[in-house]
């Protein structure tokens, strides 16, 4: 298997859906089925937080969204947990800065994707050098879903880490109303949580993201 090439990637982040147990009002499996037939084009796995599942259950349900995500073509990336997205056989993972080394990520999970969270120059030249296939970059607005998120950064970093020529996701506080210029900053996508996860109709907020990410 061959690494994923940019313009593939740009066009898996358009709308990048993250979600686990403890972020979803319905059922996760459920709300992962909406969001797909809404135009979620990538979904991460990200069992967090307070209340989140562990070891059996979590692979359990690990299992259960992946079924879903494959049998409708979308990527399955794990979040954190490289363990896990190897015994799934994930398409790939995602990693923050305070978790394993990206160097060491990649040549665990050999050509799978791997994204990495980058906040400045620095952070972004390392990922680059680590394998890094797309950058997440933010918190680009307030966010109340990570309780150790970082300073709300605005669009201003997507626009500076654009000359790494390494597609850029958006993420933090990112919904319908403030997708479009996220994307005008220079992002190949938005990724959101609560924006999906939380929606009364999660078709039908997917689908609004959907639009609104495609306006340039």
């Amino acid at each position: 298997m061959a690494r994923i090439s940019p313009e593939k990637m740009k066009s898996l982040l358009k709308v990048y859906f993250i979600a686990g147990s403890t972020n979803c009002l319905q059922e996760p499996v459920k709300v992962v089925e909406e969001a797909i037939r809404g135009g979620i084009t990538i979904f991460q796995y990200r069992e967090k937080g307070e209340g989140c599942l562990f070891d059996s259950e979590k692979l359990e349900l690990g299992k259960r969204l992946q079924k879903v995500c494959k049998e409708n073509g979308i990527p399955f990336i794990v979040n954190d947990d490289i363990e896990l997205a190897l015994e799934l056989d994930a398409d790939g993972v995602h990693i923050g800065q305070e978790d394993e080394d990206a160097a060491q990520v990649r040549e665990k999970i050999g050509d799978k994707i791997l994204g990495v969270s980058v906040h400045n120059l620095e952070e972004a030249e390392k990922a680059k050098q680590s394998g890094a296939d797309y950058f997440g970059v933010g918190p680009v607005f307030p966010t109340a879903t990570k309780t150790d998120a970082r300073a709300v950064q605005g669009t201003a970093m997507i626009e500076e880490l654009k000359a790494f020529g390494i597609p850029i996701v958006g993420i933090g506080g990112i919904n319908a109303d403030n997708a479009a210029a996220v994307m005008k900053a220079g992002a190949d996508g938005v990724s959101v949580i609560t924006a999906i996860s939380h929606a009364d109709d999660v078709k039908e907020a997917t689908a609004r993201l959907r639009e609104n990410t495609t306006r340039r």
